[in-house]
């Protein structure tokens, strides 16, 4: 299947089905004896015309509708929707189509308003950080390490001394611990809430992030300040030399004063600035904000105003000079709406929407976990010293119930299957692993059954799966009738040209040949003598070509009106000859000729092929109506909205 096909399909139909109206599923019409009702036709219908410059009458519609369905009636007559390829394709389709349905958006909202929230505040922050992971660590000593540690500094120890002494962030020895202000939604999760939570002055109790083990002492808050928008001219000190540093200081002072009379910024930066990522844009950065650049170049790109420029500045990079262009607020909310999600993305926060999700779907579809055998396996687990492979044979063929929805039993073999193998440790963890593997089982499958409800109850959903599917069926018989049965049928266009031939007319001549490339004028000499003495089919000269010279020579074939291309200019229409380029610099023309009108259809392939696509389109389209007749109830279709 080609999958790519269905990328601006995607776009425009979860647009329409937001706003899908499910006008009842009275049968507007059979094709082949498979009912259409009238709220899919509807749906498309209306889809069709937000696409369209001007609606289109439903008399029209109705009949590119009906050979529409005539055509997914062919492809499912073909077997393709019974392939495994189609299968895959469509349940990926299916699954990232019901996902939208899948979160409660609310739960999603709310925590995106609150971090939006947190941005438009800034928390200046100190931090001590200890490792929580890797070989030889111990996380509860590790944890209880940090925690006296903390405890010391309440007791009056410094800060910075303690960071520099025990924290793993690398850059505690320059900052002693010290972030300077941060935003939210750039960090993670357990960090930023300990930011925004602790209050200034206080440390936080000992957090962990995928990191390590923190501690957080926050120092200050303020409003956020936005962004601001500079361009810069850097000289680079870093692992140079003081002396070498010295000289570095030196060329920014003098391009200070270059600037001061009156030289150009941007010009300067793109000839003298070191700043490879920046001074081809003349020094410009993009908009940044709080905590996203070092300190110092931080607080002296807030501090000019805009069009000012300051006096060089030293940072961990070396010296620089910034001009602010502009600055502004933070960001609106569906701006930054992105990066929240991203955020929320990276750590548990993504899970609450699917989470409240299934709350609500164990109470629709009466979720239960079969206590009484639930704990009877538990209990197996532990006396027999955790799940091994005889036990989860013995499980295997129980038929067990221990969760159920609806009228569906989920059996003990159903979630041993899944999970056999993977416990290994105490067999009381074991037995608390089994049951959480049952809830996530129970979860799964109430997902699973809301897709399927979903497909039956939600008119929205129902007709965009719907209209996936037809759609990735009408493509793959479509290219299997039209498109590429066309392009390979290399007698059927030839005699659909000779036959046409008339209509394939030229305003003047062509040049047309293969042009031989070689490397060398020795090699093009060679090349001439081969096929002047050889007698190569023309679907073979580029394979005769290359086992004789390699890669020393290459083949191209060639058609083309005088002034169109220069070397065929200079081979057929007598124009001077190119100077020689590249490594092709060699070449002379094989079998060639000049054309008043195509001989063949390969001279205007693309042309041919595309009629003789409209050709079998046209005799497809009567053979369907033969094959798949589609009855239309004429009053249903008057209800047609």
């Amino acid at each position: 299947m080609k999958k790519g096909f269905l990328s601006l399909a995607i776009a425009l139909a979860a647009a329409a089905s937001l706003q899908a109206k499910d006008n009842g599923s009275e049968v507007l019409m059979t094709v082949s004896g498979k009912p259409v009702t009238l709220g899919e036709f509807e749906y498309l219908y209306h889809k069709n015309n937000t696409q369209q410059v001007s609606t289109q009458p439903i008399d029209e519609y109705l009949q590119m509708f009906i050979t529409y369905k005539q055509k997914v009636a062919d492809a499912e007559a073909e077997g393709i929707d019974k392939t495994q390829t189609f299968t895959n394709e469509f349940e990926g389709y299916r699954r990232d189509l019901a996902e939208p349905y899948m979160r409660v958006q609310e739960v999603e909202d709310s925590i995106i308003n609150a971090i939006y929230d947190r941005m438009k505040e800034e928390v200046s922050v100190s931090h001590i950080m200890v490792a929580n992971r890797g070989e030889g660590v111990d996380r509860e000593a590790q944890r209880t390490r940090l925690d006296s540690i903390r405890t010391a500094i309440l007791n009056g120890a410094d800060f910075a001394t303690l960071a520099r002494r025990f924290s793993i962030d690398r850059s505690v020895v320059r900052n002693g611990g010290d972030m300077g202000y941060i935003t939210a939604a750039r960090y993670p999760y357990t960090f930023e809430d300990a930011a925004y939570t602790t209050p200034v002055g206080e440390i936080s109790p000992v957090i962990e992030t995928p990191f390590g083990f923190h501690i957080v002492r926050v120092n200050d808050r303020r409003p956020a300040r936005g962004q601001v928008l500079v361009e810069h001219i850097l000289k680079l000190t870093q692992g140079l030399s003081e002396e070498e540093a010295a000289v570095k200081k030196a060329q920014i002072d003098s391009i200070a004063s270059l600037l001061a009379a009156g030289g150009d910024f941007e010009a300067i930066a793109r000839a003298e600035s070191e700043d490879p990522g920046s001074k081809r844009e003349g020094g410009r950065l993009n908009w940044f904000g709080t905590g996203m650049m070092v300190p110092e170049f931080e607080a002296a790109s807030f501090a000019l105003a805009n069009g000012e420029t300051s006096a060089p500045i030293k940072t961990s990079y070396g010296y620089h000079i910034i001009r602010k262009l502009d600055s502004r607020g933070i960001e609106p909310l569906e701006t930054v709406r992105p990066i929240i999600k991203n955020a929320i993305a990276q750590d548990d926060r993504s899970q609450l929407p699917r989470k409240r999700k299934v709350e609500q779907l164990r109470k629709k579809f009466k979720a239960e976990v079969n206590r009484r055998n639930l704990d009877a396996v538990r209990a197996e687990i532990i006396a027999n010293g955790g799940l091994d492979s005889t036990l989860e044979a013995r499980f295997i063929a129980s038929n067990r119930t221990v969760a159920s929805y609806g009228k569906t039993n989920i059996p003990l073999s159903e979630v041993t299957a899944e999970v056999a193998g993977r416990f290994i440790g105490d067999p009381q963890k074991q037995a608390e692993m089994f049951e959480d593997a049952v809830q996530q089982h129970l979860d799964m499958a109430l997902l699973e059954a809301e897709r399927d409800d979903l497909a039956t109850n939600n008119p929205d959903y129902r007709n965009l799966l719907n209209e996936y599917r037809d759609g990735m069926l009408l493509f793959e018989v479509s290219d299997r009738k039209v498109w590429s049965k066309a392009k390979q049928d290399k007698e059927g266009l030839e005699n659909y040209f000779r036959t046409h031939r008339d209509n394939y007319r030229w305003d003047k001549p062509r040049y047309k040949a293969y042009v031989v490339f070689a490397t060398s004028d020795s090699i093009m000499n060679a090349a001439r003598e081969f096929l002047n003495s050889s007698d190569i089919p023309s679907d073979s000269l580029t394979t005769a070509l290359r086992k004789q010279f390699g890669k020393d020579i290459k083949l191209e074939k060639v058609i083309a009106a005088q002034g169109e291309n220069n070397i065929t200019d200079y081979l057929g229409f007598g124009a001077p000859k190119p100077e020689p380029k590249g490594k092709w610099a060699w070449y002379f023309p094989y079998r060639d000729k000049v054309l008043d009108a195509p001989e063949e259809a390969a001279d205007v392939r693309g042309a041919v092929t595309g009629d003789y696509q409209n050709l079998l389109e046209e005799q497809w389209i009567q053979e369907l109506k033969q094959k798949y007749p589609a009855k239309v109830n004429q009053k249903v279709l008057k209800k047609a909205k």
